[in-house]
């Protein structure tokens, strides 16, 4: 039995194996590599991907914290921007007093990001009670007020004459913007 193979069939033949061997080698030097790499790319894209919903969660978290934090302190973020004036401040607590004068502000060093003045007060009271009403009425006022210490009272008659300096903050931003 005799096989007899055209030419044509025999370039065909050779075609094939050249094309395989083609094949077969571009695969294994060029797509097995890039595979290897893709997947290596592919699984440093998960962990990625997961760092960044993790920190976007952590974003939105802290995100709805800040806004509940600044909706009840609303009040506190205000009186930080308010800008103190002295004639405000004695209308507003002269009900606690039977006098009370405020001496003109002056600035003190930045403390933490804050401007910071100091007043000093004078006032005459009938009861230590109404200065300590005073104290929760600065508490709940529009600026942001430290009262320091000591607070010296001297009796005066059937009055009680008292002393006393009060730090004010502000924001930074806003004394310099003035300045």
């Amino acid at each position: 039995m005799k096989i007899n193979f055209s030419r044509q069939t025999i370039y065909l033949f050779a075609l094939c194996i050249f094309l395989l061997i083609f094949v077969l080698a571009f695969s294994f030097a060029v797509l097995v590599p890039k595979g290897k790499e893709y997947r290596i790319k592919k699984s440093e894209l998960k962990k990625e991907n997961l760092e960044l919903k993790q920190l976007s969660d952590f974003s939105i978290e802290k995100e709805v914290t800040l806004q509940k934090l600044q909706n009840d302190n609303v009040h506190v973020i205000t009186a930080f921007e308010t800008e103190f004036s002295a004639d405000r401040f004695e209308k507003q607590h002269k009900s606690f007093f039977s006098s009370l004068s405020v001496s003109k502000k002056s600035k003190l060093e930045d403390e933490d990001g804050f401007s910071v003045y100091e007043v000093n007060t004078t006032s005459k009271i009938s009861s230590p009670k109404s200065f300590y009403n005073f104290l929760d009425a600065v508490n709940k006022s529009d600026w942001m007020i430290a009262v320091n210490f000591p607070i010296n009272f001297k009796r005066d008659g059937e009055m009680i004459s008292s002393t006393f300096t009060m730090r004010v903050y502000n924001n930074a931003k806003e004394s310099n913007s003035s300045k």
